[in-house]
């Protein structure tokens, strides 16, 4: 069973990575029973064997199934199945829910007061970095930038308490932009929806940053949601596109 090249399907193709397609087949054979609550998932050796796949492809999908609830690790034992359905992705020490919840209300005013109050500085500091966004493939360097900028964002409104609430979620926010981009395919429409909210910044608009700000906080949610509670049991391992 060759999981590492798949293909999507649907009205506007996206090509699903082998973690994706790996974490799909994973995740299918949880929810339909075929590992059980408390059993113990093969060994890494045995699935990388059966499924085709590296190592590290294989280490990317259990960690995104242990971001979703489903499975535990425990160090020396194994992999183990701790549910059956998603309920609420944790990523750090925040489950997905609240830091939705936390965002909104800060990060949507944040945006406001940073247009009001950003100067020439902060505006060249958020380009130069959405550029360097715009142009890197790795997940891994693009999401640590994710994190700088909305901390950028945070420091723009020239209000250090909204700093440090971003900083305080910092970790949580780079784990789900992670898991946003290897599930969800985000990366290109993330870097659409900062460069609306930089416009907005540089244009000194209040009104827009928020909506700039609302409209990114919302299509993270959506594609959480998607990813979480797809509409068909084959939606991630199809790769069902991004809208």
């Amino acid at each position: 069973m060759n999981l590492s090249d798949s293909q999507t399907g649907g009205p506007l193709p996206r090509r699903v990575s082998a973690m994706e397609a790996v974490f799909g087949h994973l995740r299918s054979a949880i929810e339909r029973g075929e590992y059980a609550v408390g059993d113990k998932l093969p060994s890494e050796a045995e699935l990388c064997r059966t499924l085709e796949v590296s190592r590290p492809v294989l280490r990317e999908a259990l960690r995104a199934l242990q971001a979703m609830g489903l499975t535990v690790s425990k160090s020396g034992k194994g992999t183990f199945v701790v549910a059956n359905t998603v309920e609420d992705p944790t990523f750090g020490d925040y489950a997905a829910s609240d830091l939705l919840e936390v965002r909104r209300h800060v990060e949507i005013p944040v945006a406001g007061y940073a247009a009001l109050r950003r100067t020439p500085e902060d505006l060249d500091h958020l380009n130069h970095l959405l550029d360097r966004m715009e142009q890197e493939t790795d997940t891994t360097a693009w999401v640590a930038m994710d994190t700088v900028f909305h901390l950028a964002v945070a420091e723009a409104s020239r209000n250090p308490v909204f700093r440090r609430v971003i900083e305080e979620i910092r970790d949580a926010l780079a784990r789900q932009s992670t898991f946003l981009n290897e599930l969800g395919g985000r990366r290109e429409q993330s870097n659409c929806e900062h460069r609306a909210i930089l416009e907005a910044l540089a244009d000194g608009s209040e009104h827009d940053a928020v909506e700039a700000m609302s409209h990114h906080l919302l299509r993270v949610e959506t594609t959480l949601t998607d990813i979480v509670r797809p509409q068909r049991t084959t939606a991630l391992t199809e790769g069902r596109p991004e809208a």
